[in-house]
């Protein structure tokens, strides 16, 4: 007799739009605080710290927000996310002053983190035949919606003459998510049968201890830091030489290049497949020689247009094939963590494009185009060292049975705190 599903089949599409409309939040305002600066009559240095009040506020909802979907009731945590995501988007959308935008910014990034939540929902209900493609797709559509949000929210304040309107278009889009969404996720994350007994310190203090136990943890994250710190090198301070004498673009050039590589982002949906099919170490070692070929473009031919466009969409395909194959590996540990190995491998990787970031654009002020992007370059590199000492070190074999695998009850070699 064969066994019961564990749940039902994931609604990929739904997944992959309500992944899009919600981690728009985060991008749609950046085109816009040109506008915030003039209509709130403050400084565009003081408007531009609504951009990093979002990241430190996602940063800070992955964090304490994410590893409860392992136990909460999914459906009432998509909820009350989602109520708290759209009024404060509405509150933005009236703020007085520079400084209820930025607590509104930094609330309403905080709880936008179903993304993170949608994407191990997404991977455990697929199964480990279709892991890959299905996170994949959903990542396909945070990928668009970062990148569309952009063009879409300024489309929106060009039409109606205020910054104003585009929060109140997302804060509309993303309350609209509550008449379907919830209702179409499964109860809970975990096994069935399975309550949500631990406390939330708890769940808190298991993150460690989980990267100290699952080997297939730390090198995704390892992975995960290098490349992105290497995507953001890049984008850090393509406005800028964008602006350059060489060049003479305008500040509009930087939001046109997102859009230019659209392609790339369609293209990397199809690693999903190639890791259920060659496996997530070959798909990622893959997306590190593309994301290498890319930055040689654009240091090669730095003043040339066709060749920085072809360098991003590069770029865009390398580092978006390694996050699907090294979260495609982190989902394999186990359904009853996926939740919190997903929030500590976003760490990593968060925590490796800030520090791109703030290399990156040091370097360019102090040394030029080139100097960044050979930084960028060493940052692929180490992800190439890391993918080929994990290639000649393979993981210990396992005697625990592929069912219990997916059921969360893998247990490594080394102690855990947290299963």
């Amino acid at each position: 007799m064969a066994p019961r599903p564990l749940a039902p089949a994931p609604n990929v599409p739904l997944l992959a739009v309500a992944g899009a409309v919600t981690v728009a939040n985060l991008y749609f305002p950046q085109p816009l605080l040109a506008a915030v600066a003039r209509g709130l009559e403050v400084p565009e240095r003081t408007a531009g710290l609504i951009a990093p009040a979002a990241q430190f506020g996602y940063a800070l909802g992955i964090l304490l927000l994410v590893p409860l979907a392992d136990t909460a009731r999914l459906r009432r945590l998509t909820s009350v996310l989602l109520v708290l995501t759209s009024a404060a988007l509405l509150v933005a959308a009236a703020a007085p002053g520079v400084v209820t935008l930025a607590l509104a910014t930094l609330a309403l990034s905080t709880t936008t983190v179903l993304p993170q939540i949608l994407t191990p929902v997404a991977a455990v209900l697929a199964g480990p035949g279709r892991r890959g493609r299905v996170v994949g797709l959903v990542g396909l559509g945070l990928t668009l919606g970062s990148t569309l949000s952009r063009t879409v929210s300024g489309a929106v304040a060009d039409a109606t003459g205020t910054w104003r309107a585009a929060y109140a278009v997302a804060a509309v889009a993303t309350a609209a998510l509550l008449c379907v969404l919830p209702h179409r996720l499964p109860e809970r994350l975990g096994a069935p049968g399975e309550r949500g007994g631990r406390s939330y310190a708890r769940l808190l203090a298991g993150l460690p201890r989980l990267l100290a136990a699952h080997r297939e943890l730390r090198i995704p994250a390892a992975l995960g830091a290098c490349v992105f710190a290497a995507f953001s090198v890049f984008w850090a301070v393509l406005a800028f030489h964008l602006a350059s004498p060489a060049l003479g673009y305008g500040p509009g050039a930087a939001g046109l290049f997102g859009v230019l590589t659209l392609p790339a982002a369609l293209l990397s949906a199809v690693a999903g497949r190639l890791a259920d099919r060659c496996g997530p170490t070959a798909v990622g070692a893959g997306g590190l020689v593309c994301a290498g070929l890319g930055l040689a473009v654009a240091g090669l031919l730095p003043y040339s247009p066709v060749a920085l466009a072809a360098g991003a969409n590069l770029l865009v395909v390398g580092v978006s094939s390694c996050q699907v194959a090294n979260q495609a590996r982190i989902f394999g540990i186990g359904r009853a963590v996926a939740a919190r190995v997903n929030t500590v491998f976003m760490l990593a990787t968060f925590g490796g494009g800030a520090a791109g970031s703030l290399v990156g654009t040091w370097l360019y002020a102090a040394y030029g185009w080139r100097a960044a992007l050979l930084a960028a370059g060493a940052c692929v590199a180490a992800g190439g060292l890391v993918t080929v000492v994990a290639r000649a070190r393979p993981a210990a074999s396992t005697c625990v049975p592929v069912v219990r695998r997916e059921a969360g009850g893998i247990r490594p070699r080394t102690p855990q705190g947290e299963t």
